[in-house]
């Protein structure tokens, strides 16, 4: 898979990896950015030694734990208690306080936290509004749903226990305030852990959590492609009430550009819901009809038809625009020179819908005809009208034309939609409810993992991200890693420095010759002793077998005993060889040969240890 670190690109498409995992495990990551989304799966991938997407598919169906250590690769659960300062002092000192004031004293909150990981983002709105309300107000008004897609990150969550580390950057009176020792680290306050419920939900695939007051969505979208951040932000939109806030985090700027929230601090990634209000444009009419004496009846009519609030046009038999009030010329930008020309040269003649076919048959049949909820997009936005083409007849019964009406329904589309979103949303309520009511009867914890999710409703995977920011939650990651594994190799080095210094200490202090051999007869010791003894240097022999060095010792008769210290079955079994040898001074002189073998903890002796002192230094 990797060629001198440099990653390549797996084999095959991971489109249909992509959509076996959605149909196996209900996870769907079609919506992320194809980039880090790509970067995450490889790297899984070539730690399981896998080189295509379909060998590591055929690995998942065969292996279904694989799945947990997956999606714990591609979900970077990167997170910390008051992440941003700056930011929570915003929202402790600004939005905190308008939204409790908007509030009556008995009113309750709703707080949602997406993509909440481990859970120190909840736990520390759970603090603002606790410091904000007093306690006893905080258990009595605030509901947090804290949703993310990963169980296990969930499941941390709700023990709500955290290390030293991650409760260090907690200020040190809230730590005591709201945090116990326990478990080797500190727990979350069980008095107000009751207020924060944890549940799996989905933001691509399962519908938002309604009636929010804040929304917390740090850093979740940026995993997320453009076309599928804008299909969130406008669950957002709907989750949120009127008057309720957005949170972001830094690295998310596509609310800045949607139309759907206003911002109260771009900087800190604040913003406030832009409620969805119905105007219409009404143009003034361009001049006024001079009344006189014989035509006041023709400016009334004149008059009326102009500011009918629905827009209206007129087309006589040879075809031609005849009429057009001021809210059919603002809304399809007709002016005065467009009447009398023929219909079929406007654009209103084939936009928002074919006219020129209908008008013939409204003609020809004498009937009036009826187009309903007619969608006209300008740009992003989409209008909806009723169309109705009505023959104009005179008395004599003769049709001289066609009155053309558009009645603006997209209020009314709105709202239908809007109401079946209520329905849906009712139904899943009712049968959240129902499930609910059934698990009752199980244990208090089955029923409180339960309820946290029925209440959550849904629950949120996250991050399409900008490219630059999900690299350095990567990398952190992966440093701590690094920097764990470094300490342990630097301490084993230390260790071993010691031990070899310790040796060597040892073996030089020694005025015998002593020299280790291995089972191969290759010298691997060589002390300071031998080296007087026999006027060769440690670097010069080590390795070397010891029977092929030239030192005046008959190294031969040394054979047999070393094989039998070899053979001996524990440590203390000493062989002592006299031999008689020339120094390096080309001094015969005899010498005792002390053999002592050398064992590991366990099995035979892989060394022996050669002691070497001539007779008359031995008296």
């Amino acid at each position: 898979m990797t060629d001198r670190g440099v990653t390549r690109q797996p084999a095959g498409d991971l489109e249909p990896l992509l959509a076996y995992i959605r149909s196996e495990r209900g996870f769907d990551f079609t919506g992320y950015k194809r980039p880090s989304l790509t970067r995450r799966i490889t790297k899984r991938m070539q730690e399981k030694g896998f080189a295509g997407y379909d060998e590591y598919q055929a690995h998942l169906a065969e292996n279904p734990d694989e799945f947990v250590s997956l999606f714990n690769t591609i979900l970077i659960n990167v997170t910390s208690f008051f992440r941003d300062e700056l930011a929570w002092d915003f929202l402790r000192e600004e939005i905190v306080p308008r939204l409790i004031e908007a509030r009556t004293a008995d009113e309750a909150i709703r707080v949602w936290s997406t993509g909440c990981a481990t859970g120190e983002e909840a736990y520390s709105l759970a603090m603002v509004f606790a410091e904000a309300l007093g306690e006893d107000a905080f258990r009595r008004r605030v509901k947090i749903y804290a949703t993310d897609v990963d169980e296990h990150a969930l499941a941390q969550g709700r023990r709500a226990t955290y290390g030293e580390k991650a409760v260090s950057v907690v200020p040190e009176a809230l730590r005591k305030r709201y945090f116990d020792r326990a478990d080797g680290g500190f727990g979350f306050a069980q008095s107000l852990r009751r207020a924060v419920i944890f549940g799996r939900h989905d933001l691509v695939q399962d519908p938002p959590i309604s009636r929010i007051d804040l929304l917390v969505s740090r850093n979740t979208l940026m995993y997320f492609d453009a076309r599928t951040q804008e299909q969130i932000l406008t669950n957002f939109h709907f989750a949120l009430r009127d008057d309720g806030f957005l949170f972001l985090g830094k690295s998310e700027a596509l609310a800045a550009r949607t139309s759907l929230f206003a911002p109260i601090d771009l900087k800190r990634r604040v913003f406030e819901k832009v409620p969805k209000v119905m105007r219409r444009a009404r143009a003034a009419v361009p001049g006024e009809p001079q009344l006189t004496p014989d035509g006041v009846g023709m400016v009334v009519r004149t008059a009326a038809f102009d500011t009918a609030p629905v827009a209206q046009l007129v087309v006589d038999r040879d075809g031609r625009l005849t009429l057009a009030n001021a809210q059919a010329r603002v809304l399809f930008g007709l002016a005065e020179r467009d009447l009398g020309r023929p219909f079929k040269d406007l654009e209103v003649s084939f936009r928002p819908v074919e006219l020129r076919s209908r008008i013939e048959e409204a003609l020809g049949k004498g009937d009036s005809i009826s187009l309903r909820e007619i969608e006209w997009r300008t740009g992003a936005d989409a209008r909806f009208f009723d169309v109705q083409l009505a023959p104009l007849a005179v008395v004599t019964g003769e049709v001289v034309g066609v009155a053309i009406a558009f009645t603006d329904v997209t209020r009314h589309r709105r709202l239908q939609e809007a109401l079946q979103e209520s329905r849906l949303e009712m139904e899943g309520a009712n049968e959240e409810l129902q499930s609910t009511n059934e698990e009752l009867e199980t244990t208090n914890e089955e029923l409180q993992s339960t309820n946290e999710e029925l209440e959550t409703t849904n629950e949120e995977l996250q991050s399409a991200n900008e490219e630059l920011e999900t690299m350095n939650a990567e990398l952190q990651s992966t440093n701590e890693e690094l920097e764990t594994i470094n300490n342990e190799l630097h301490e084993r080095s230390i260790e071993l420095n010691e031990a070899n210094a310790f040796l060597d200490a040892v073996l030089g202090s020694l005025e015998v010759g002593v020299i280790v051999v291995n089972g191969e007869l290759e010298v691997e010791s060589w002390n300071r002793g031998a080296r007087e003894l026999w006027g060769l240097n440690e670097e010069e022999v080590l390795g070397r077998h010891l029977l092929n060095l030239d030192i005046g010792l008959p190294a031969e008769q040394l054979r047999a005993p070393v094989r039998d210290a070899l053979a001996a079955e524990t440590n203390g079994a000493f062989d002592h060889v006299r031999l008689e040898a020339v120094n390096r001074r080309g001094h015969t002189l005899e010498f005792i040969v002390t053999l002592a073998p050398l064992r590991t903890a366990a099995g035979p002796p892989r060394r022996v240890i050669l002691m070497m002192q001539p007779v008359a230094a031995a008296t």
